[in-house]
């Protein structure tokens, strides 16, 4: 990605009307046309930034995310991940999972967009899961040869989705919670 010339607030300002966008129409049916006039900047300066509708929905989506679970270190494995849970908006997670549904359906059509969400989204969202869990080694909350390690990111993404499709209702932060309590932590320190 070209090294933007914007400012800050004009960056997340131009984001977030990406995602608003995305979520009136759906990923297959948003242009570059459109998110230009929404956002009112050139579509030349949206290639040349972002190089095209997959990189920018990516580093968009990356950029709304909360601050870094990386940096949530309560002492505490449960204690952790409650912080995670609670540092973003409970209202924003329900818009959130009707985006991250329709994105998901097209990743399947559309290779670019799945190799943008990968490389800006899941690895470093799993990359700093793996940085807490590591800690949790460390203090001996869990045994490092605990199969369980390399499917958290698994398990939460598929927490997140299954109550839309089991019970047709977005994961709250009640639910996520529960989720966390009773499947991944006992998987954890088994």
């Amino acid at each position: 990605m070209t090294r933007s010339r914007l400012t800050p607030e004009r960056e997340t300002e131009l984001y977030e009307a990406v995602l608003d966008l995305l979520r009136e129409v759906g990923y297959d049916a948003l242009t570059m046309d459109a998110i230009a006039a929404r956002t009112r900047s050139s579509k030349a300066t949206l290639y040349r930034q972002w190089h095209g509708k997959p990189q920018l929905v990516a580093t968009a989506l990356r950029h709304v995310q909360p601050a870094g679970v990386d940096e949530v270190d309560t002492g505490s494995l449960r204690g952790d991940f409650h912080a995670m849970l609670t540092r973003g908006d409970n209202c924003r997670l329900e818009q959130d999972s009707a985006l991250m549904r329709g994105l998901l359906h097209a990743i399947h059509t559309n290779p670019d967009l799945h190799r943008a969400l990968r490389e800006q989204l899941l690895q470093p969202e799993d990359a700093e899961m793996q940085a807490v869990l590591g800690r949790a080694v460390r203090r001996g909350e869990i045994k490092a040869d605990n199969p369980a390690l390399g499917l958290v990111t698994h398990m939460l993404l598929g927490a997140f989705l299954a109550r839309e499709v089991i019970e047709d209702r977005s994961p709250d932060l009640e639910y996520l919670t529960r989720y966390v309590d009773s499947v991944v932590l006992p998987a954890l320190v088994a």
